[in-house]
């Protein structure tokens, strides 16, 4: 293996590693978490939704932030500051003062974005010139940060841990990983126009005004429409399937799903319009979530958890691709309000959710009503693309193929 090759697969692996713990633990330990809280009896599900109310508004800060961060701070010494802040406030989740709460997952979900967003930057740089295939691979990182913290749940809840030492054991799996990667992120790396790889239908003249808004609704609606399943998975499959030795498995299921998902879009053709893919990715997830509702058991949760996971990551790899097309001059700003924009959908999630509790004496019909709004949203998302694709068409252009 040449020395390059080696260096590659290096950052990718740091790259993967971090994004797993900035999304993995960072914004999702929370969701394997919950069931054992609800268990001690620390928290109820008004307060869990406030909590991961407060997570997403910090993704959201924490995305505008990176926006505005001083050129000047390396790339490498901001996504150090972002493990090292992950660990800690993973850490101090453990303690019992739950007034502090909200302002620690608050703070995790803006370490989370700033992590996410350098991270993927100095990896796409340093893989600048090798195959689309091996830059994109780093996205396998919150699937995975997510596959294997549910595992980590899993164990723990068979062996009767409390939400308390769930927390201390994510802080403590972060920190031994991030002390294998930390010396790759040793030094700053040269700029790179990140996630854009195709290129199919680059603008030549301008670009309608109502397409970038139409287009940032739609994404809006994806972020709203899967974090219902993403925030409440556990706590769903608990209310359905209450003693099953497969209680567990659904979260996983989820993130292994999103690993599956990530390598599918690396290899789709850059040739094509990626809004076709982002339909595909919309529906498949649509249907994902009604699925949870419509099939309440092991089965229905499962093919629900692959369903919603398959396109978790592959939806922000298209849409960022997409993005660079309608504004290709100003791209990286328009990738910003995007994230934003998607911040906003996840935020309004659990505050739904609370709001249908309220009015609901029963969990089960509560979560039906809330996932199928979370599905019709995604269909909706899906109808705006494809107007997207009638009221602005592309141009395709088209590779030939090296024989």
């Amino acid at each position: 293996m040449s020395r390059r090759v080696t260096e590659q697969l290096t950052v990718v692996l740091a790259g993967s590693a971090s994004l797993a713990i900035a999304m993995g633990v960072g914004r999702f330990a929370f969701t394997p978490i919950l069931p054992m809280m609800l268990h001690d009896g620390t928290v109820d599900l008004v307060l869990a939704g406030r909590l991961a109310t407060a997570n997403y508004v910090g993704y959201l800060v924490g995305a505008l932030a990176a926006m505005l961060m001083p050129k000047l701070w390396h790339q490498t010494m901001v996504i150090r500051a972002a493990l090292v802040l992950t660990v800690g406030l993973t850490a101090l989740m453990a303690l019992p003062f739950p007034a502090t709460w909200m302002a620690l997952r608050f703070l995790a979900g803006v370490a989370s974005a700033i992590g996410f967003v350098f991270t993927s930057g100095w990896c796409l740089a340093k893989l600048s010139g090798s195959s689309s295939s091996i830059g994109s691979a780093i996205f396998t990182g919150p699937g995975a940060g997510i596959a294997v913290s549910g595992l980590a749940a899993s164990a723990m809840t068979a062996l009767s841990f409390t939400g308390q030492w769930g927390w201390v054991t994510f802080a403590f799996l972060s920190a031994a990983i991030s002390a294998l990667i930390w010396r790759v992120f040793r030094k700053p790396s040269r700029a790179v126009e990140p996630f854009y790889v195709g290129n199919a239908g680059l603008p030549s003249g301008r670009v309608p005004r109502s397409e970038m808004p139409m287009f940032s609704l739609a994404y809006g609606l994806a972020g709203f429409g899967y974090i219902v399943t993403a925030t409440y998975l556990p706590v769903i499959a608990k209310n359905a399937i209450p003693n099953s030795p497969l209680l567990t498995a659904f979260w996983p299921l989820f993130g292994i799903a999103a690993v599956v998902g990530s390598l599918l879009a690396s290899r789709a053709r850059t040739s094509a319009d990626a809004r076709l893919y982002l339909v595909g990715s919309y529906l498949v997830q649509a249907a994902g979530v009604a699925v949870s509702v419509i099939w309440q058991n092991a089965v229905g949760l499962g093919l629900s958890s692959i369903l919603v996971g398959v396109p978790f990551t592959a939806i922000s790899y298209f849409a960022m691709n997409e993005v660079r097309r309608i504004r290709s001059n100003h791209h990286a700003r328009y990738m910003g309000l995007l994230t934003a924009v998607f911040a906003i959908g996840q935020i309004m999630g659990p505050p739904v959710v609370g709001m249908i509790f309220a009015r609901q004496s029963n969990a089960d019909s509560a979560f039906a009503l809330a996932l199928g709004i979370a599905s019709v949203s995604l269909v909706v998302g899906a109808v705006i693309l494809v107007a997207m694709i009638v009221m602005f068409p592309v141009k395709v252009h088209h590779r030939s193929q090296e024989r």
